[in-house]
């Protein structure tokens, strides 16, 4: 498992009935069909922001093979009009990510999916300041786009930083996600973290068939959670 998390973290990288934070169904069904209304300004299709690491760069490969796109790709299979914007930046750390999420809100964004954090964690950056600049992401997003959904990633620290570290490290996220009522999704390199097959030769970010199973994981986890209010064409 250690092997797993750090090779992870080096690449910086059917819903329940309730939420993460307790919310019914109904409630996460409405609020989605609201943020549809207000946020669907792309020819009728609903803008899905993508901010994160080299994991959501696609670092490696074609652009068509970042797990962006091919949620881009689930999502027309399945006649959901979505329209993904990937903002991935390779190497990006969270202050790095607060210092242009202005930036990146200034287009349309129904949903937004924050992938951030693993390269604070590679370095051993402060918990408390890594923490404080992923709620002020989230609050910006919040106080611009109110009605936008949206989720943050689990993210890991390295085992060679130390058992307090990474506990805390791992701790924070779902902290964050409750202070901020958000979602949070999974691990993204599920199943693919530390499977030599399933990486590029650097053993660290996933190759094409690993990136399938990245999107994959995603797509089953929150995929519904994140059409929903959408009708089908």
């Amino acid at each position: 498992m250690a092997g797993v998390v750090l090779a992870a973290m080096a690449a910086c990288e059917g819903a329940a009935d309730k939420n993460a934070n307790g919310a019914s169904k109904d409630s996460v069904s409405a609020s989605a069909a609201n943020a549809v209304g207000r946020q669907s300004d792309r020819g009728g299709r609903l803008p899905v922001l993508f901010i994160g690491t080299s994991l959501t760069a696609g670092l490696g490969l074609d652009p068509d093979s970042a797990y962006p796109a091919r949620i881009q790709r689930f999502a027309d299979e399945r006649g959901y009009r979505i329209e993904v914007q990937n903002a991935g930046l390779s190497g990006e750390t969270t202050a790095g990510a607060l210092r242009r999420v202005d930036w990146l809100l200034t287009q349309p964004a129904g949903v937004v999916i924050l992938e951030t954090g693993a390269n604070d964690g590679l370095r051993g950056l402060k918990i408390d300041s890594t923490r404080k600049n992923i709620e002020a992401i989230i609050r910006k997003v919040k106080e611009d786009k109110p009605e936008t959904r949206i989720f943050l990633v689990q993210m890991e620290a390295p085992p060679n930083m130390g058992a307090e570290y990474t506990t805390a490290f791992h701790e924070m996220y779902g902290e964050i996600a409750k202070a901020t009522k958000v979602k949070l999704t999974p691990f993204l390199l599920e199943g693919v973290a530390g499977v030599a097959e399933l990486n590029q030769p650097d053993g660290i970010h996933p190759n094409d068939k690993g990136e399938a199973i990245v999107a994959l994981n995603f797509w089953r986890y929150w995929g519904p959670q994140m059409v929903a209010g959408l009708t089908i064409k």
